[in-house]
Formats: C-alpha cells, structure tokens, sequence
C-alpha cells in the first residue's frame, strides 16, 4: 500500500449545499444565528493562526505545553499504532505525539479541506518516511467511516474544538467517536477550563482587532460564496460570557438598521439596530462535568492533564 492515500467521503458539491442550507436556516431564525465553521476560508485560517499568537490568547499555548510534557504517558498509557485526529488542519499539534508514540504505524488525518491534508500528509511522510498516511476527507459531525488500520486506536479531538458543539451535539459526537473506536482504543480531547471572566473574554476581543477580523470574516465567506452585500464595518465584534450555560459567545453586532440581500438564496435578511447574530459558542468545562460527559458515551476517563497555570486540559478516555 502507499504510504499516502486520500479518501474522499464527503460529496464534491456537499460544503456549498452546507453552507446555503446554514445561512438559510441560520439568517430566517430568532434569534439570528451562524456556525462556526464558516470561519475557516483561506483568509479566516490565517486570522485564527495570528489569534493563536496572541497574549491573551492562552489555549493554543497551554494544550501545547501539556503536550509537550504529557507525550510520552500519552504513548506509555495507549500503546497506540494507529492515530486518528479530527480537523487535523496543519497536523502540527500531533506532531509532538507522533514522535512520542513509537509503536505508531498508521496516522489517519481528518479534515473538510484537502489542500491542507495533502500538505500535511505529505509533509509528516518526510519526516516520519515509515508511516503510512491514510488521509480523510470528511465532516466529523455528519458521520465517516475510518479506513482499517491496526489497534489499538487513538483518536485525538484537540484545540478545545469540542466547545463549539451544543451539548446535544456533544453528545451526538461522543456517542459517534463510542462507535469508531473499538473496546481499549482511546479519545485524547482538549478542554478549555471555566476560569475568571475576564481571561475568558480577553482572549475573544482582543485590542489588537484580530479576532474582530476574524468573526466578521464568516460575512466576507457568505458575500463571496453566494453574492451577498454584507459589509463588515455595519457589525461590531461582540465577545460575553454567559455564565449559565459556562461558554463564551461570539456575536455580531448591526451598528444601525439594515436589510442584507442574498441573492444566491433568493432572501433579504432585515437587522434592527443593535440586532445580533450569534456565530461561536465556545464551552468551558470542569474535569467532573467531562468525566460525565465521557461516561454518558461509554468512555471512562483515565487521566486527566492542565497545563502548570490549570486553564487548559488533555483528557484520556478509554472506550468500553
């Protein structure tokens, strides 16, 4: 077998109908609301890459640190010869777990953008020449199929990604990720952790305007995608943290009242000033909140890491 191969499992055409079906939906709804994977064109990328570098930005770091120091327990507790990662983008977390892990022989990225599992894959086959590569085209959230590769698994869901997910959705998730994996095979998840608001929101409205950018960026998506007459400067980043439900939002905001029109989707969208629309949620967790969650889904959590100032966590879970 090459040591490279791309499956494709989502339909050619199936991100545009995704996303005429979400602004439809999401645009005629009360309250508005966008998910957030619209975020992420070329542009929206490179804006969450500078995010990322920010300091009050603190997840990226922390996860990388636990990571870091967490590697090789991570390897020691799995054994694992296979690694599965979820919205695997550039791959350059994992790469500190693929060095660690020195049974491993199979990697299975997994992300909507084949562009960047190409270069990613292609990239690790330079520095790992032994591994084989089975790269996966496919949306998490409407179901996969994994190639075979050897156990046991380890299927890794990093950068605290799982907070964008509702907790029904969360649930539908972990109940999936039950069914990929088979008894003794492991979910390695990254948690952002319930903190002080004023971290929280710091790192969402930053002063520099980048993740500004980066929020308004979904509009700049849907005027190209469907012909749109979006124009950011009518919306205000707005970054809160709802307390109840323990998750930041993200909004934005119309600065006056205006009608946006569609023409793609055949609709006018009115906004009355002040009239927001919500485009991220991003949970925070507690270790026995996860452990709950885990649990519900027929994993039990193992192990549980934070980075050395507790904002961040890497959990552990082994599937029943």
């Amino acid at each position: 077998m090459s040591p490279f191969s791309l499956t494709r499992t989502l339909p050619a055409d199936a991100t545009a109908a995704a996303l005429r079906a979400d602004v439809s939906q999401g645009l005629s709804r009360t309250p508005k609301q966008l998910p957030p994977k619209w975020f992420y064109d070329a542009r929206g990328s490179e804006l969450f890459d500078e995010i990322t570098r920010l300091p009050a930005y603190y997840p990226t770091r922390a996860e990388r640190e636990i990571l870091l120091a967490r590697a090789g327990l991570i390897a020691a507790a799995t054994g694992a010869r296979t690694l599965i990662e979820l919205g695997s983008g550039s791959s350059d977390k994992t790469r500190h777990l693929i060095g660690a892990l020195t049974g491993l022989l199979s990697y299975v990225p997994v992300d909507v953008s084949e562009s960047a599992l190409e270069s990613a894959g292609r990239q690790l086959l330079a520095d790992h020449p032994g591994l084989d590569v089975h790269a996966l085209v496919a949306d998490f959230q409407q179901g996969m199929t994994l190639p075979p590769t050897p156990g046991p698994r380890l299927l890794a869901f990093l950068g605290g990604t799982i907070g964008n997910l509702l907790p029904p959705e969360r649930a539908a998730f972990l109940r999936t990720v039950h069914g990929l994996l088979s008894p003794g095979d492991a979910l390695l998840l990254g948690t952002d952790l319930v903190k002080d608001e004023e971290t929280l929101v710091a790192a969402y409205d930053d002063p520099e305007g980048v993740t500004a950018a980066f929020n308004k960026n979904v509009l700049l998506v849907i005027n190209r995608e469907l012909g749109a007459d979006f124009d950011p400067a009518d919306f205000a980043h707005v970054a809160v943290w709802n307390a109840d439900d323990a998750w930041i939002e993200m909004r934005l905001r119309a600065r006056r009242e205006l009608t946006v029109k569609i023409p793609a989707l055949d609709l006018a969208v009115p906004f009355a000033a002040g009239e927001e629309v919500r485009t991220e949620v991003s949970a925070k967790f507690r270790e026995d909140g996860v452990r709950s969650e885990l649990h519900a889904a027929g994993l039990d959590l193992a192990h549980w890491w934070t980075d050395d100032a507790g904002r961040f966590a890497l959990s552990l879970a082994l599937r029943r």
